[in-house]
């Protein structure tokens, strides 16, 4: 990619200045960018529909392609392009994943490597739905909480339910590994079922105590989604999420886990949700999310 000129805070806020490709525009790109401003399935505080703007806003700082200490040049030749955000409804859910999936199977017909801003983590759900066609998808997911629930309140759609939705409607999703699990608050049938269908659950002392038995855990020669809950962080690295959990990721360790799924996979796309810049006045939160989308597809591209 080439940058135009502008500091930081100049031009016009697209995903690493990529460009701007209306709806219906005949378009091809190595990444496509897809935001879905939504976080009405929240059960805590809101605000991750901020999020892909603050996303877009923080990715100015770091336009690829990037030279390193020892003078690799990484993303060099990568094309991006930002499709924008899914036209939501402002309330009606069921419209928003209709619209959702069909902006997200759009998306991946014009890149190889689709990723989406959320948004709470119940956008997974119809995004994961645009993969119905991939053979024995994984998914790996990045999270302090399972996000396994049948019922939560009363619906079936909320950011704690949708890896099991997605695994009632696509008979292709073969498997997840879920890693960085910890708190008070889990759903006993929601570990069973989890665990009954065979899915890894990784908790954060396992990470802290064994993390190379961790990165030899994970999928290997798979088509994988990756799936990445910034309160998987440490809310002392990355405060602005609606329900941080102490004792997460450090930067170094979530790079770790990406970078090995990256390498030894072939990543169908990636979703970043749950991250509410409202939460966090000093906007590291968003800075940081995006420096992670970047180092992930620097690891996606350079596994060829």
């Amino acid at each position: 990619m080439s940058t135009p000129g502008h500091l930081p805070y100049g031009g016009i806020a697209t995903f690493a200045r990529a460009p701007l490709r209306e709806p219906g525009e005949d378009w091809r790109a190595d990444v496509g960018v897809l935001g879905v401003p939504f976080d009405i399935a929240l059960g805590f505080r809101p605000g991750a529909r901020f999020a892909p703007r603050a996303l877009r806003e923080a990715s100015l700082r770091s336009v690829p392609p990037f030279s390193g200490l020892d003078g690799t040049v990484r993303l060099a030749g990568v094309t991006f392009a930002d499709a924008g955000d899914v036209v939501l409804p402002s309330l009606e859910a069921e419209l928003m994943r209709e619209r959702t999936t069909q902006a997200a199977r759009q998306l991946r017909q014009r890149c190889r490597v689709p990723v989406f801003l959320g948004g709470d983590h119940s956008v997974s759900f119809p995004l994961l739905r645009a993969f119905d066609d991939v053979p024995e998808l994984h998914v790996v997911q990045l999270d302090a909480h399972l996000d396994f629930t049948d019922v939560r309140s009363d619906t079936k759609f909320s950011n704690s339910s949708p890896f099991r939705r997605a695994c009632e409607a696509l008979p292709n999703l073969v498997h997840i590994t879920t890693i960085g699990l910890r708190g008070l608050r889990f759903d006993p049938e929601a570990v069973q079922a989890a665990r009954a269908r065979g899915h890894a659950l990784i908790p954060m002392t396992d990470v802290n105590r064994h993390l190379g038995a961790v990165l030899a855990a994970l999928p290997s020669g798979r088509n994988v989604y990756i799936s990445v809950d910034v309160d998987g962080l440490d809310p002392a690295v990355l405060p602005g999420t609606s329900s941080p959990e102490p004792d997460g990721f450090q930067y170094a360790q979530a790079m770790q886990v990406l970078a090995v799924t990256a390498q030894r996979n072939t990543v169908v796309g990636l979703d970043v949700v749950e991250l509410a810049p409202n939460l966090d006045p000093t906007g590291r939160s968003e800075l940081l999310t995006a420096r992670l989308i970047m180092e992930t597809l620097c690891e996606v591209f350079d596994a060829g």
